[in-house]
């Protein structure tokens, strides 16, 4: 579960030193930041769940004093029109607001996806898959570097990215698809969760209907590279934190 105090943005400057707060659009119960949160909270960053599929919540406002905008997977929900997510344009609209304004995006699935749409690209259709892909890095400079040569991603997606002509792939997974692209100076989408637990996968799969095929042996699958998931996010978040500058300027302290 997802663990954030709801007050994050009002506890970023009760401290010494004022943190940086990222808000976090969840679109289900089961996908969350993961194994995302430790690298966080290890480096004094605050994080802001938001839930517009629950009752009463809502999609941030686009002047939310966040430092950062993460998007996450939809498990079934997609956006080229086969089971749109409900809140499918007002994400579009904040997240092209948050690029206008500079400020880093980051995207995961569902939220790739919506983060091409925004950036003046697209998606397409595509089957609701779980699969995990091994990546290689196609740009050296990738996260300043720190992206590894290789690493595993796992696919849980409905529909795909088009990404617009300015973005920049920076690896490709082994279905040929953009594992990971750049858009502007900070804003990063990935297909697959890179801080994705089985737990989290497992937790999908009860709460929607809608299964995708082979899930049991991709569970099997996941199990299997749980490890090697947790070690290729330690350089991926490194970088990560890097490219988007958020250790530094925390918005919500002023």
């Amino acid at each position: 579960m997802a663990k954030c105090a709801p007050d994050a943005f009002a506890m970023a400057d009760r401290t010494e030193t004022p943190m940086n707060v990222v808000a976090v659009i969840q679109h289900t119960s089961g996908e969350y930041l993961g194994l995302m949160e430790d690298h966080l909270e290890g480096r004094r960053i605050r994080f802001q769940y938001f839930r517009p599929f629950a009752g009463g919540g809502k999609v941030p406002a686009k002047d939310v004093p966040a430092d950062a905008l993460v998007l996450l997977g939809g498990g079934p929900w997609g956006s080229a029109g086969v089971r749109d997510l409900p809140t499918l344009a007002e994400e579009i609209e904040v997240t092209r607001s948050m690029l206008e304004q500079g400020t880093p995006v980051i995207g995961i699935g569902l939220g790739a996806q919506i983060l091409a749409i925004a950036a003046g690209g697209s998606s397409e259709p595509g089957e609701f898959v779980f699969e995990c892909r091994k990546a290689e890095r196609v740009e050296e400079d990738a996260l300043n570097g720190f992206m590894p040569e290789t690493f595993n991603q796992v696919v849980y997606m409905r529909d795909r990215p088009v990404l617009p002509a300015a973005a920049r792939v920076l690896a490709c997974d082994d279905a040929g698809d953009p594992a990971v692209f750049q858009i502007g100076i900070n804003a990063y989408g990935f297909l697959g969760n890179p801080g994705i637990k089985l737990g989290m996968v497992e937790d999908l799969i009860m709460e929607f209907e809608e299964v995708p095929a082979g899930a049991a042996a991709k569970l099997d699958e996941l199990r299997a590279l749980q490890v090697q998931v947790e070690d290729d996010l330690v350089p991926i978040m490194t970088g990560l934190v890097q490219c988007t500058d958020l250790m530094s300027s925390p918005k919500a302290a002023m």
